[in-house]
């Protein structure tokens, strides 16, 4: 589908995506870039690309797929390196978990010779790094693109057909509307993870032992989200601010809502919430979108990703994961 495709980023999207372009013959030649040597030699080691650069300006000369796969906070910054060489026509595109922000940020840099269209892959796991990533990623699940009114359609749907061809069901959006919706369905699942599990990370020594020791899967999955890439959901908070900050509103008074029922005792309040949310879980599993095991259908005890394409638990990232 492209001559050459150049992944400026190189941990569990990147490598992911190197793999599964690899795998479906989608890209004469991969080139990888990351600003870490140690990075860089161990994409080598992996075999991901074909060529490998420190410096992004050279990795995209002659690419007519760009795809950025670091934390959004770098976005500028490599966008200011790489614009003045890309190829007229190539398709800009990126994997992040925002994407009002994205738009902001690298249109006014790009070329006007060039394809932008902002993507963000909803795969991925706790893992991060070049070696976390696998080919079956992005089987079954949503990517979605966010081009401006006027990119031309060919190339919307030639990205497109990139996608599905390493599994993702694509859907195009306006990039504002997925930020709200992200910031429900990801971000505020995050941001209440890491506070739970900060809150026992307070805890006095010999209570926080105990929670670790008789953890139940409830708060082992916490744990599970909070692992995630700490660089890339900083960035994600810190550029999806509006979104998150009303979801976050909405859930805070459903949250006292909840408080008041537990105070005075509201069984049926009580019963009646966990019923319509039930319901809610049951029809996440319907749309194909996660498995019908308890606990995500997911392994413990290992370190290694879950191979399975239904085990790849559906996640906000960029370069590292949602969950």
């Amino acid at each position: 589908m492209f001559e050459k495709l150049a992944l400026i980023g190189i941990g569990l999207i990147g490598s992911s995506i190197a793999r599964a372009a690899r795998q479906h013959n989608l890209a004469r030649t991969i080139a990888i870039s990351t600003r870490s040597a140690q990075t860089l030699d161990e994409a080598r080691a992996l075999g991901l690309g074909d060529t490998y650069e420190l410096d992004p300006a050279k990795a995209v000369e002659g690419a007519d797929l760009v795809i950025l796969c670091t934390p959004v906070g770098a976005y500028e910054a490599v966008t200011r390196a790489i614009a003045a060489a890309l190829m007229p026509g190539a398709i800009v595109s990126d994997v992040g978990s925002v994407k009002a922000h994205v738009v902001k940020v690298m249109k006014p840099l790009l070329p006007a010779s060039v394809h932008f269209i902002p993507g963000h892959p909803i795969a991925g796991t706790e893992h991060s790094g070049p070696s976390a990533g696998f080919p079956e990623l992005f089987i079954n699940r949503w990517c979605v693109l966010t081009p401006e009114a006027g990119t031309d359609p060919a190339a919307i749907e030639k990205l497109a057909g990139f996608w599905r061809a390493m599994g993702s069901n694509v859907e195009v959006m306006d990039p504002g509307h997925h930020d709200m919706v992200l910031a429900i369905t990801s971000h505020i699942p995050h941001l209440i993870a890491y506070n739970i599990v900060g809150t026992v990370s307070d805890l006095e020594a010999s209570t926080k032992s105990e929670v670790i020791k008789f953890s139940a899967s409830g708060f082992r999955d916490f744990t599970r989200i909070a692992a995630s890439d700490p660089v890339m959901w900083r960035d994600v908070f810190l550029t999806n601010r509006d979104a998150v900050l009303e979801m976050l509103g909405r859930f805070n008074e459903d949250l006292s809502s909840l408080q008041r029922a537990v105070r005075n005792g509201d069984g049926p309040a009580l019963e009646a919430l966990f019923t319509r949310t039930r319901a809610i879980r049951r029809s996440i599993i319907n749309a194909g979108q996660e498995t019908a095991a308890a606990d995500f259908g997911r392994p413990h005890g290992t370190d290694t990703p879950a191979p399975a394409p239904a085990e790849a638990v559906q996640r906000d990232h960029g370069g590292g994961e949602d969950a």
